[in-house]
């Protein structure tokens, strides 16, 4: 993690306010989040289904990146309050526009993944 006041943060604050790729990028940057964020658009909806689905993720890894999906209002946190506990997860209005966005992201992977690795 990078210090806030930092030449690093300073610098990515200020492009963020006047350029829209950086200011996504920034929102979506951190490992699991983009797979989180795919995760709910395909409905995997609750803690322990994601869990099982992120391959390699840690459930303190998975908790923080949920709340910090959550805090940047990119999804919506629904507790039932209930025993046993039962919450669950969907993407906010905002998300949802990310949805077709991340659809295209994952077709441009795949078309470019094997062109790449060929080049290397």
């Amino acid at each position: 993690m990078r210090k806030s006041n930092s030449t690093n943060s300073l610098n990515e604050e200020i492009l963020a306010e006047h350029c829209g790729v950086t200011y996504a990028m920034t929102l979506l940057s951190g490992r699991w989040k983009i797979n989180i964020l795919w995760m709910l658009k395909i409905g995997v909806n609750r803690y322990g289904l994601m869990k099982r689905e992120i391959a390699g993720i840690s459930e303190k890894m998975l908790t923080q990146r949920l709340k910090e999906l959550e805090d940047d209002g990119l999804i919506i946190r629904k507790d039932y309050k209930t025993v046993p506990p039962r919450v669950e997860y969907s993407l906010s209005e905002v998300g949802e526009k990310l949805s077709p966005i991340l659809g295209q992201l994952s077709d441009w992977g795949d078309i470019t993944r094997p062109i790449l690795k060929e080049n290397i």
